[in-house]
């Protein structure tokens, strides 16, 4: 069996509406299942320590979870095209990971939502991929045999997943359409790696 992370952070619901397609793109292969979590806002008047269980949606992420993923999804609003602070302050964090080498050789794929059309995607999503890289991490895009890639007018890239939110926080089909492929592929790839 193998566990794909899909890690978030969704302030107004597009990325977390992206979360959930590509966790049911990894749920559709066998032997593969998705841990949706989330990560807590973070303050900026003081330091704010925030409970395990939020009030609704998926769970917060704890590094134990990116530790014993087979695989990671990380996904964020693009804000000045860059990850929000919410999903860096946790990543920050993640450097007991980074000393013990716990996602080395892991496939990991990005995917972000931004409200505009040079709202700074493709940006975000290599702004991801950084500390992905120094972890060691296998990663992931959407290829050019993905039909959807080059028939979508909203959000997609080779880089990973995004979607273009203008004012509607609901997913095109294509955009759902490769959100799916991206979780397909990144538990594909991760039962590969586990069983080589």
């Amino acid at each position: 069996m193998s566990q794909i992370l899909v890690l978030y952070y969704s302030q107004h619901g597009a990325t977390k509406l992206m979360a959930q397609h590509i966790a049911r793109g990894v749920e559709s292969i066998d032997n593969s299942s998705a841990l949706l979590r989330t990560v807590p806002e973070i303050s900026s008047i003081c330091e704010q320590t925030a409970e395990s269980i939020p009030a609704s949606g998926s769970l917060y992420a704890s590094l134990d979870d990116l530790k014993q993923c087979d695989g990671l999804a990380l996904g964020s609003p693009s804000y000045f095209g860059n990850m929000a602070a919410p999903l860096k302050y946790f990543i920050d964090n993640s450097t007991a990971a980074w000393f013990n080498g716990s996602l080395t050789d892991k496939p990991a794929a990005v995917f972000t939502s931004a409200g505009s059309l040079h709202g700074g995607q493709e940006s975000t999503l290599l702004s991801m991929m950084i500390p992905l890289l120094h972890h060691g991490m296998i990663l992931l895009g959407i290829p050019s045999s993905e039909p959807a890639l080059n028939e979508t007018k909203t959000g997609g890239t080779p880089y990973g997943a995004s979607h273009l939110a203008h004012d509607r926080n609901t997913l095109s089909k294509e955009e759902k359409t490769l959100c799916f492929a991206l979780g397909v592929r990144l538990a594909t790839t991760a039962l590969k790696l586990k069983t080589s």
